[in-house]
């Protein structure tokens, strides 16, 4: 007769003693890579279990992947905290967590006043079988037409309220942080080019200057 299977049991929370952190089903963890010289992979709890002595723990888990682990790699626009929330589930040993983590929405993490190691975004949710998105379309900004990336200085036009990268408008990044009124050249008037301490954007002949927010 084949020997039973230990009974195992779902533990509501379980603390992780070399790092003196309590984890619980939904918070987010640092987990040690395979390769030691590549960064910690960031995954979130699904599920925590033990077998009947409360040992050997071992939690379920879906993978957070960053943008160059994705199909189409890293673009212009992947902020430098960005991950996507993959279709990936995986058990893995307690002992393998590194740390814990707090991955934010995208809104928030744009209001954080201070972005700290530990702090990440996710936008997207990503199928690591096909490569596609979700959502498959987001707002994009600027004449490049590019999602906002949250590393990037942009400045926002007073009149149509679209924001800008200094470098499609021909603004340096130290004239972007203190300029105090910006008009695209769509908005641009004799009146608003005598403000104090404005820029008003100059059209170059082959720019492509739809300003207005747009999905793709």
């Amino acid at each position: 007769m084949a020997k039973a299977k230990p009974a195992r049991r779902t533990l509501d929370s379980y603390t992780v003693k070399h790092i003196s952190k309590t984890i619980r089903p939904g918070d987010c963890v640092l987990m040690r890579p395979s390769d030691s010289s590549k960064p910690s992979y960031v995954a979130r709890v699904e599920k925590i279990e033990a077998d009947s002595r409360g040992t050997n723990v071992k939690i379920h888990v879906r993978w957070y992947y960053r943008p160059e682990e994705s199909i189409g790699g890293r673009r212009q626009f992947h902020g430098s905290k960005e991950l996507f929330l993959s279709d990936h589930f995986d058990i893995q040993s307690a002992d393998t967590i590194e740390g814990k983590c707090t991955v934010h929405s995208f809104k928030s993490y744009t209001k954080l006043d201070a972005v700290g190691n530990d702090d990440f975004f996710c936008r997207f949710e990503y199928n690591s079988s096909t490569g596609a998105f979700n959502p498959d379309r987001v707002a994009v900004y600027c004449k490049c037409e590019m999602p906002y990336n949250p590393d990037d200085l942009m400045v926002q036009c007073e009149g149509c309220s679209d924001w800008f990268h200094p470098t499609c408008i021909d603004m340096t990044q130290e004239e972007a942080k203190n300029v105090d009124h910006f008009y695209c050249h769509d908005c641009s008037s004799e009146d608003q080019k005598k403000l104090p301490n404005s820029h008003v954007s100059a059209r170059n002949a082959d720019a492509k200057v739809d300003t207005k927010r747009r999905r793709r």
